[in-house]
């Protein structure tokens, strides 16, 4: 390797290029891409079979509910707001069912399927590693990325890799930074490690153009590509059987790896830990087994044959409602979907080990990070109508926008609930008796068919992460992973306990991300604070003014009987946004709601940590050798 010219800010340290055209998709037009294998197309009876059996029980159960609530209703008249209130209940009821069916399904697939040995040709593949970044801190990624290098040395093996760092960096000093990092750690890698480093002049089109220049530079040398973040971690033998999987289908176009969360250390981060550590393995299997060769993209910790996704994922400009064009922001669904549409596989693969990404470390971080996934997946409802989409597709794009829908669906449920009943006459909760007017009554809970719609629902929204801890044992994790079942059954009712305390906040929020996207008030896309933000009390009592005055108003409509006492939880999380927000960046001991990953450290991120902290001091003028971690 050797330099091979300079620009005004970044020294160019890469290959000779290899262009590969990379044209526009047009979504109004038919498109196959010749190289896909016939095969691809089709769809096997088993995907079929998956699929009826995780949508026909969410279906059933929906319309049994909807069902009984309507004769509930019916009792005194139904009202307009009581057609609207169950219409909205069975909606959200649809996509909470739809979960248990899907974890349900990973259940049985787990107890059913073993690992099967690996078979066929391995093709010996040229496979690029790019890392895109964005004013990211350079030993930080930099770490992440020799620790992979040189997992992928030791293993060996037929394929070969490369790693690029795609900087649109737009610091100047970070920057300078970037090249002094890049240039110290290329001056200390061992012989057949092979790393370049390139900086755009102008970050167009953001990740998508970053990835673009890739691809018609490049992209003609390399069969396929694994994208990672600037948070990815992947290990060696991960990396490898993406690869192996990649090679023996010549019909996959994607192959999606299960990035597993690690890292976490403050309390809403560790929330999220683990529960993707402990809940998400059944859900993922499941999801795994109904998507079939129609399956998503996250953005990240997946390998795409290059050629394919030149020819098949180009991303125009949407064309706005008044004339004007605007990028597609949530890139990866539409690629996948893109992919699909050409012929290609979309592929997930649950039960690799070793792919991991990080998470916000704050409520804050995960709000500011929520509005920009907001603002792109609201951006998908534009392309349903798009030509030559797989069903499945467009199910993933519409998933994606109505996750964030959800949010203003639930808040106006709170608004229904707490203000339905003002009439006597036409509502089934009747707030004031004629004998006192000044006591409320609330409608009478006792009939079994009313208890049994309460609990069903309540024990729905419970049933995914209860199942998912029975089918554990059928991932290859023991209860001993997580410390013991002492330790294991305190961590789980704390997550439950923190998921139940900040899911009406997070409502809230991401409420606020759809109206801001709606009216255009999310601009751009910040890079994310990896370690967390601090913010300072006014910064707090700012960002969650709207949660905590909804809450003082549920509180005084509880206590002057006007609400319903059944919100009081809901009311009491929303006043206490503020407090709650400043508990979710404190740093937790170790083993509280500890992942295997926390307890048992995997050794690539203790390699990590090592190269960071080199690069770092090196970086910072301390004359310390990048030298290999122990």
């Amino acid at each position: 390797m050797k330099d091979i010219g300079f620009t005004d800010t970044s020294a160019l340290l890469l290959p000779p290029e290899a262009p590969l055209a990379m044209p526009a998709q047009d979504f109004g037009r038919q498109f196959h891409d010749a190289s896909a294998p016939a095969a691809s197309a089709r769809v096997g009876t088993g995907a079929a079979l998956w699929r009826v059996l995780a949508f026909s029980p969410a279906m059933v159960a929906t319309l049994a509910l909807a069902w009984v609530m309507q004769g509930w209703f019916a009792a005194d008249g139904t009202t307009s707001l009581e057609w609207v209130l169950l219409v909205l209940i069975a909606f959200n009821f649809f996509w909470i069912t739809f979960t248990v069916s899907t974890v349900l399904l990973g259940l049985f697939s787990l107890s059913r399927t073993r690992p099967r040995p690996e078979r066929g040709l391995r093709k010996p593949m040229r496979v690029a590693l790019l890392v895109p970044i964005y004013n990211e801190v350079p030993w930080y990624v930099l770490g992440n990325a020799r620790s992979m290098l040189e997992e992928l040395r030791a293993i060996g093996g037929p394929h070969r890799y490369e790693m690029f760092i795609l900087s649109d960096t737009r610091d100047p000093e970070i920057a300078a930074q970037e090249l002094q990092s890049i240039k110290a750690l290329r001056a200390d890698l061992p012989e057949g490690i092979t790393l370049y480093y390139r900086r755009r002049a102008e970050n167009t089109a953001r990740k998508v153009g970053n990835i673009h220049d890739w691809v018609t530079r490049w992209g003609g040398s390399y069969e396929a590509m694994l994208v990672l973040d600037a948070d990815s971690l992947m290990t060696g033998r991960a990396i490898q059987r993406l690869t192996d999987a990649l090679a023996r289908d010549p019909a996959a176009g994607l192959i999606q790896s299960f990035p597993q969360l690690i890292g976490a250390q403050s309390v809403f981060g560790r929330m999220q830990q683990f529960a993707n550590g402990v809940y998400g393995l059944a859900l993922a299997e499941g999801l795994a087994r109904w998507t079939g060769h129609e399956g998503n993209y996250w953005g990240h910790n997946a390998i795409i044959r290059t050629r394919a996704f030149a020819a098949s994922a180009g991303l125009p400009e949407l064309r706005g409602f008044t004339g004007g064009s605007s990028l597609i922001m949530s890139h990866d669904f539409v690629e996948a979907g893109l992919l699909r549409r050409a012929g290609w596989r979309v592929r997930f693969l649950p039960r690799i080990r070793g792919s991991y990404e990080e998470t916000p470390a704050t409520l804050v971080d995960h709000i500011q990070r929520d509005r920009r996934w907001c603002q792109g997946n609201l951006q998908h409802l534009r392309l349903l109508s798009a030509t030559g989409f797989h069903a499945m597709s467009r199910f993933h794009l519409a998933h994606g926008a109505i996750g964030y829908l959800m949010a203003p669906v639930w808040f106006a449920l709170l608004v229904i609930w707490a203000v339905i009943g003002q009439d006597e006459g036409g509502s089934v909760i009747t707030y004031f008796s004629e004998a006192n007017p000044l006591r409320p009554n609330w409608p009478d809970m006792s009939e079994p068919r009313h208890v049994a719609v309460i609990v069903l629902i309540y024990a729905m929204l419970l049933a995914p992460k209860v199942l998912s801890v029975a089918a554990l044992p059928l991932t290859g994790r023991r209860i001993a992973d997580y410390g013991g079942l002492g330790r294991f059954l305190l961590s789980m009712l704390t997550e439950i306990l923190l998921a139940i305390l900040y899911a009406p906040i997070l409502m809230v929020q991401q409420m606020i991300a759809v109206l801001r996207s709606v009216f255009g008030l999310q601009k751009g896309w910040s890079p994310q604070a990896r370690a967390g933000g601090e913010y300072s009390f006014a910064t707090l009592c700012k960002c969650h003014l709207l949660e905590t005055v909804s809450g003082i108003a549920l509180c005084i409509g509880i206590a002057a009987g006007l609400v319903s006492l059944w919100l009081l939880p809901i009311a009491l999380s929303l006043v206490l946004a503020v407090p709650l927000s400043a508990l979710s960046g404190l740093r937790l001991p170790r083993g509280w709601m500890g992942t295997a990953e926390t307890l048992n450290e995997p050794q690539i991120n203790r390699a990590a940590h090592h190269y960071r902290n080199l690069l770092r001091q090196h970086a910072q003028g301390t004359d310390v050798p990048v030298q290999a971690a122990e």
